[in-house]
């Protein structure tokens, strides 16, 4: 079997946290500590964070999407294969070091996805983001930490707080829709998403797409 190499490693902004870029042949991998963050051969979860929340705003001739988290852009691929070509979607990745993997040694991966004219990336917490706009995003999609309970930073929790999810819903336009992808169930977190005034739908799904692997969940909310 073909070892793990060490490629890279950054700190996460305002924590003592490392992450690790991991190579094994055209596998990748991001690692922090111990846990596994993403690896590049388990998308599928990730893809239907934004397959999912598309649908509900397939009707809009040219829909604002904001994306948290870039990640291994399983999501950005997939909202940009499915949005028409007026659409405008801004990713915004806390760690710079993981936009430069994207264009450096993930580069094949990413493909054209981040030259996309539709496409803006920001180097910034995505929570600030969301505090600074009001009616600005028809779909705000989360996939930043591992979900409401999170392992990487813990400013993290402020964007599943109810104050966070309050702001979310201020920030996205009448029938926008927010999605939060999670490494698995959180009932209290589903309770704060109704109680922020959201009509919430959860989806339990493989992390594969295929009917294998771990299960993961997605909230798929949507302002009343």
């Amino acid at each position: 079997m073909i070892p793990w190499e060490k490629i890279d490693t950054t700190r996460i902004p305002g924590t003592d946290g490392e992450l690790r870029l991991m190579r094994r042949g055209k596998e990748f991998s991001i690692m922090l500590g111990t846990n596994e963050l993403m690896n590049s051969r388990l998308s599928g979860s990730e893809a239907a964070l934004a397959t999912l929340a598309a649908k509900k705003i397939e009707k809009l001739a040219s829909p604002h999407m904001l994306i948290g988290g870039l990640g291994m852009g399983f999501t950005l691929r997939a909202a940009l294969a499915v949005l028409g070509s007026k659409a405008r979607i801004v990713v915004s990745e806390l760690v710079p070091a993981v936009v430069a993997w994207a264009r450096g040694p993930m580069a094949e991966i990413f493909g054209d996805s981040l030259n996309d004219p539709r496409v803006t990336i920001r180097e910034a917490d995505v929570t600030e983001i969301i505090r600074s706009h009001r009616s600005k995003f028809d779909a705000i999609l989360l996939d930043v930490d591992n979900g409401p309970e999170g392992l990487t930073r813990k400013a993290n929790d402020a964007l599943y707080s109810g104050a966070g999810l309050n702001a979310s819903r201020t920030a996205l336009r009448p029938g926008g829709v927010l999605a939060v992808w999670s490494s698995g169930p959180n009932p209290a977190f589903a309770k704060r998403l109704q109680s922020a005034g959201f009509d919430v739908n959860e989806v339990n799904l493989r992390a594969t797409g295929k009917g294998r692997g771990v299960r993961h969940v997605i909230w798929i909310a949507t302002k009343s």
